[in-house]
């Protein structure tokens, strides 16, 4: 599943908030962790005056030699398991995306967000550039004023929202590892919906009322079986749960429900009349969610 766990920083608490949830999947994985914090020099540049840029080595190599004291002192916070320290010089989110890439084996985690100036760089625009561009597995932890940064987090169960398709589905195998891993519960969803079917007509006919009740039976027997093949791999506490409506603020309000979850899907699925594009549903439960989101990559 995953072979270590990539955690890009930028020196504020904001973007500490991910740490708890690398402290915990490094320890139960039993992998290792690399912290990152990237020198953006394009960024300092902008921030300096014409005049100031005889200085930008100077100041570079300052920023390096700080951020490494910055993560050494972060690093110990990791008691008993193997940790190491990279500074890198580079553009943010391409330093990261190339950094995880050398193995597709390695978890991005990050929070959604961060702060912005000359030291530090708005992680909420660089957790969505690598959550479009990045190959590799991405958590993504929504970061909250105040947010614990140290100890453990607390991960109790997992959703996992399925439309029918096998891309979906591909997020099933990292799932059941993870679940083993900590001992999670695990909730499989289906959402359906004939909204688009019953657009310009006046009221609900036979014919609809029908669609919808095929639309549900369809999602139940389907989630029945996904149930029935994840007991069969070893997991005891497998749910379904079926919801019509629009997927992301389904998958929003369900979870929002269960105290220490987390979410788990895939960037995209298939689109049509029984199957969401899930891509847009990822964006969007990242975007407005208060639960950690797991997102793999659906080759």
């Amino acid at each position: 599943m995953f072979t270590r766990i990539l955690v890009p920083l930028d020196g504020s608490e904001t973007a500490e908030a991910v740490l708890p949830y690398a402290r915990l999947l490094s320890s139960d994985l039993k992998i290792p962790v690399e912290l990152l914090t990237v020198v953006d020099v394009a960024e300092i540049g902008r921030h300096l005056r014409s005049e100031q840029f005889s200085d930008l080595g100077a100041l570079i190599t300052y920023q390096i030699v700080d951020h490494e004291k910055y993560l050494g002192g972060i690093a110990q916070s990791f008691q008993g398991q193997e940790v190491s320290c990279t500074v890198d010089k580079g553009i943010t989110a391409g330093s990261i995306i190339d950094k995880a890439g050398a193995d597709k084996g390695t978890l991005i985690a990050m929070a959604t967000h961060g702060r912005s100036g000359l030291t530090r760089w708005l992680l909420g625009s660089i957790a969505e550039k690598v959550l479009r561009a990045a190959n590799n597995p991405l958590l993504l932890v929504r970061a909250r004023e105040g947010a614990a940064t140290g100890g453990k987090a607390t991960i109790d169960s997992v959703s996992v929202p399925l439309d029918g398709s096998e891309l979906a589905e591909s997020i099933l195998a990292p799932v059941v590892e993870l679940a083993k891993a900590i001992k999670l519960a695990v909730r499989l969803m289906r959402c359906y919906s004939v909204a688009d079917m019953i657009y310009g007509y006046e009221d609900y006919s036979a014919g609809l009322v029908a669609l919808r009740e095929r639309s549900k039976e369809e999602a139940v027997e389907y989630l029945k079986a996904k149930v029935d093949q994840l007991k069969e791999q070893g997991l005891t506490e497998v749910v379904p749960l079926t919801s019509e409506g629009e997927p992301g603020e389904a998958i929003i309000e369900s979870a929002q429900a269960l105290p220490n979850s987390l979410i788990a899907m895939c960037t995209h699925g298939r689109s049509g009349v029984n199957r969401w594009l899930l891509g847009s549903v990822t964006e969007k439960v990242v975007r407005h969610s208060g639960h950690p989101v797991l997102v793999i990559r659906a080759h």
